[in-house]
């Protein structure tokens, strides 16, 4: 008996010892994450938004776009960096590898000079980008193995994801889920939460409210979730269409001017034009102030999703620097206020439904859609909303806007299938792959 008691202690000691020291390190790389993304993220968020309020007042930094494209292009040679960004950073989540420092700097600076001088992008894609950086180094710095530097670099998006836009549960939900559609690693969920809650008390503290809207809903009943789900079903199709855009943009302009330095210049002259084109400035930048009137006022002009989709095509494809996030909620929130009174929606919810949906449809997310929803509206609407990224997330296909994004289960039945995003267009093998084989992808 003694010594079973002994070996029972013995068991319970070595399983404390072992949860301790696990605890302990991540509340350790959570800790350092969460600060340096917290602290980093805020002044990054500050910078871009008085590089856009500068713009305003200083209307003519509009021509200097093109030259705001070499000087991108020369920091990017400049910092050996040429060819890096959000999908290497999905890249080392999969298989491991190597983020360079050097990244921090060039996408910071290259994302400014961007909202400086007029091009249609987001902030995400850099806070993707730096806080996963930023994670992989601290990862690196507390010596963890291949396995935990993957959770160290998720930890880092979600922390800096989280100081840009105040959403903590939207963040840490879309860090874990949007590199592998299907795996969710619940191993992030403790690390990334802690530095993503820092990183939130930082932007706080420095001033950075939180980014919500004030959304007026209509009871919830069977004729309006109805509408919502066709509604969703139109924005999951605009996701494939805007995906599809912008990646073939990137590939043709690629293609046709071979050299970054021609081809920056050269998207930054037509960014210009496009713009006294359309007599409006609305689509320049990330265009925050368009959607917060979509949700609130109801008031869009006509064809805005179709310009923010042109416009933001022709700015990430030419080599300048962003996100794409924020332009599909400027995307669907315009389609969505648009289309919606035609269903019998009120215009203001059906921009919120569109923001939802296309951003579901976009990123294969529809969890962090759902938390997205909540915490940007304050839970008004959550169920005809939580029900639009249902839809949309099924009727999207396997596009998306990260090409190194995988999907591993199909949307329609319970079948591994294991493919890359966009691996259509792509030309990527559609079988596949292993240890399991499946029959034809859905």
């Amino acid at each position: 008996m003694a010594n079973v008691l002994k070996e029972y202690f013995q068991i319970c000691l070595s399983q404390t010892v072992l949860y301790c020291r696990a605890i302990s390190k991540w509340l350790l790389l959570a800790s350092v994450t969460g600060v340096s993304c917290g602290l980093l993220g805020t002044l990054f968020h500050i910078a871009v938004e008085k590089v856009t309020e500068l713009r305003a007042l200083q209307p003519w930094l509009l021509f200097c776009l093109p030259l705001a494209g070499l000087a991108i292009v020369a920091l990017y040679k400049l910092l050996k960096t040429e060819g890096q960004g959000t999908n290497d950073i999905f890249d080392e989540v999969h298989k491991g590898g190597h983020i360079p420092i050097l990244l921090l700097p060039s996408i910071f600076l290259g994302t400014v000079l961007t909202h400086l001088c007029g091009g249609s992008a987001g902030r995400e894609g850099a806070a993707l980008q730096m806080g996963g950086t930023l994670g992989f180094q601290v990862g690196k710095l507390c010596r963890l193995d291949e396995a935990d530097l993957r959770v160290a670099t998720t930890t880092g998006m979600a922390a800096f994801f989280t100081a840009l836009f105040g959403t903590p549960l939207t963040a840490v939900i879309f860090a874990i889920a949007v590199v592998s559609v299907d795996s969710f690693y619940h191993a992030a969920l403790l690390p990334s939460m802690v530095a993503a809650l820092e990183a939130y008390g930082i932007s706080l503290l420095m001033g950075v409210a939180p980014t919500q809207f004030h959304l007026a809903a209509p009871a919830t009943d069977a004729a309006l979730l109805i509408r919502c789900a066709v509604l969703a079903a139109l924005c999951a199709q605009l996701s494939t269409v805007f995906c599809g855009v912008l990646h073939w943009v990137e590939h043709w302009l690629a293609k046709r001017l071979p050299c970054p330095w021609i081809r920056a210049a050269a998207g930054g002259c037509a960014v210009v034009a496009m713009t006294f084109l359309c007599g409006s400035g609305d689509y320049n930048g990330a265009g925050m102030e368009v959607i917060a009137a979509a949700v609130e006022e109801g008031t869009v002009r006509p064809a805005a999703f179709f310009w923010k989709l042109i416009f933001t095509a022709v700015t990430l494809g030419a080599g300048f620097k962003g996100g794409e996030v924020v332009p599909s909620f400027f995307v669907g929130a315009t389609f969505g206020c648009l289309v919606g009174p035609f269903l019998g929606l009120p215009a203001g919810f059906s921009a919120a439904v569109g923001l939802v949906s296309l951003f579901c449809g976009a990123s294969n997310c529809p969890l962090a859609s759902i938390f997205l929803a909540v915490e940007l509206f304050g839970g008004t609407g959550t169920l005809p909303l939580a029900l639009a990224c249902c839809v949309s997330y099924v009727l999207s296909g396997y596009n998306g806007l990260y090409s190194s994004q995988r999907i591993l289960h199909s949307k329609l039945k319970a079948q591994y299938i294991n493919v890359h995003t966009n691996h259509h267009a792509a030309g990527r093998d559609t079988r596949p792959q292993e240890p399991e084989k499946t029959g034809h992808s859905l």
